[in-house]
Parts: C-alpha cells; structure tokens; sequence
C-alpha cells in the first residue's frame, strides 16, 4: 500500500496568476495516487470551494476546506504575510467565511484583499486550523532575517490564537 499523502496547501486555477491546476484533473491525480484527502486553500478566496468539494465527493477523495489568507504587513505593504486556515468544523467553516469576506469589504490594500491581524482571535478563529504560511508567513520571515525575537513572539501570538490547531 503506498504512504498516504495529503496536500494541506494547494491553489488551483482560482489563486489567478498563481496555479493552473484544474479541479477535475484534480481529483483524477488523487485517484491515480490513491490520495485519502486534498485541502483547497486558495489565495483569498473561496471561488472553487463548490466544484472542488462535489467533484472530491464524488472520486472518494475527502475534500478539506481552508485558504492562503493574505495578512496586511504594515512594515511592508507590498509584502503580505501568509496564513493557511484550514477548516476543522462548522463553526470554522462560517468564521472563514467571514474571514474572506471582510477581507474584500473593509481590507483591500492595492486592490488586494488582505485580512487585519487584529480581526483574528480566538473567537473569530474557532474551528479552523492554522499553517503558518512557511516563508510567507510572519514567523518564517523573521526567521529567514536572523529576528528569532520575533519568530518567537509571532508564534506565541498564534499559538495563543489557535493553540494546539497552530
């Protein structure tokens, strides 16, 4: 039996610019590779969330709801930092929903949606998972600029945030 894999960060054709990945084709690789799940987490956005979950439904492959939510950088505006939520239940499901959402209404920076720090806490995070982004995130550009100062207070922010969904 091959080692179960599972993609927890993956943008299709719907992260514009970013992916060309189709979701039919998609869903044909898992069954090829025997792929027990695949998470969806594209940039800022939810717009393949309907196709992706019937097309995973119907090959057998569990459909794992999340997004690469873009986080304003105040230092740096031309350079968000990364958060990959994934959802873990209902209720994470509608707190990514309005994440999103309130990301396009009241957090467009350039044209871009970008999430505020501040609007993420434990209420507004309950049942979603948290990646930290790797590189793209706050705590691995701390690290990539030799600050473990601030690696280390960026990881207790979200440890504090998401605990041990972090």
């Amino acid at each position: 039996m091959p080692a179960e894999f599972v993609h927890l960060h993956l943008h299709t054709e719907y992260s514009m610019v970013d992916s060309t990945v189709r979701i039919p084709l998609l869903m044909r690789r898992c069954v090829k590779k025997q792929m027990p799940a695949i998470a969806l987490t594209d940039q800022n956005n939810l717009f393949g969330l309907v196709k992706f979950y019937r097309k995973a439904i119907a090959a057998g492959v569990k459909p794992i709801i999340g997004l690469d939510l873009r986080i304003a950088n105040d230092d740096d505006p031309d350079h968000p930092f990364t958060l990959i939520l994934l959802v873990q239940n209902n209720a994470g499901y509608r707190n990514l929903c309005e994440l999103v959402t309130r990301s396009y209404i009241e957090g467009q920076v350039r044209g871009e949606p970008m999430a505020r720090r501040e609007w993420l806490n434990t209420a507004s995070c309950a049942g979603l998972i948290a990646l930290s982004g790797g590189v793209a995130g706050d705590i691995g550009r701390a690290i990539v600029n030799g600050n473990d100062k601030a690696a280390s207070q960026a990881l207790d922010h979200w440890l504090g945030i998401f605990g041990d969904r972090f």
